[in-house]
């Protein structure tokens, strides 16, 4: 019996511990982009370059992402508007089959975009890497990032961490069923960042740089 007790209080002892650490990590991510993100394009100051994340076109079955949809929408009002004049998609492109900056680009010229304000990073595997590219593959010391407000917030943080002074423009949030497992995910992946710079982590490549005029 004595045992037991032992087990479940080291049990309990561990779980407390995971849920400080994650509790930690998110309040220090949320702060860090206090008073730096913006929804209104009127609101937002000018940044020369712009960093839009990757992710799927598609959820399945043809099924349009919504996280995807908002993200364009987003990165078009910004450029048309004139707040940024250059934009850097970082996204995935792990195959032949599947290449988040072609997509992107794609969409963007349809909506308009001149390919000349357009550059892609064709290895930004996560948010992490693509922040950390920014600076050493393109020379950006500031940026305004298009994303859902979770992601702008860690990707704020991460370039506090690297000396990039970072703003973030809101695209609109997705609120589906399916939306309370990316935020379970988004707390986790707040864990891994702290973790990632504990153990020096680097991105997965980096490569020659490529110059935005």
């Amino acid at each position: 019996m004595r045992i037991v007790k032992i087990i479940l209080y080291a049990l309990l002892t561990l779980l407390l511990t995971v849920l400080l650490v994650i509790y930690f990590c998110d309040r220090a991510v949320t702060h860090a982009a206090n008073g730096k993100l913006y929804s209104a394009i009127e609101e937002i100051p000018y940044n020369k370059t712009g960093l839009l994340p990757g992710t799927s076109k598609y959820l399945g079955a043809g099924v349009l992402n919504p996280y995807y949809v908002n993200r364009l929408e987003a990165a078009v009002r910004l450029l048309k508007a004139g707040k940024i004049t250059y934009i850097i998609i970082s996204g995935d492109n792990s195959s032949i089959y599947y290449n988040e900056p072609a997509m992107m680009r794609a969409d963007l010229l349809k909506a308009g975009i001149d390919s000349s304000c357009i550059f892609s990073d064709y290895a930004g595997f996560r948010t992490f890497d693509s922040v950390v590219r920014l600076k050493a593959i393109f020379s950006q010391d500031s940026v305004t990032v298009i994303s859902q407000p979770f992601q702008n917030e860690r990707a704020i943080y991460i370039a506090s961490r690297e000396g990039i002074a970072a703003i973030g423009f809101n695209a609109r949030d997705v609120d589906t069923p399916g939306s309370f497992k990316v935020q379970a995910r988004e707390k986790l992946a707040r864990v891994k960042v702290f973790l990632d710079y504990f153990l020096g982590t680097k991105p997965r490549y980096l490569g020659e740089k490529i110059l935005i005029p």
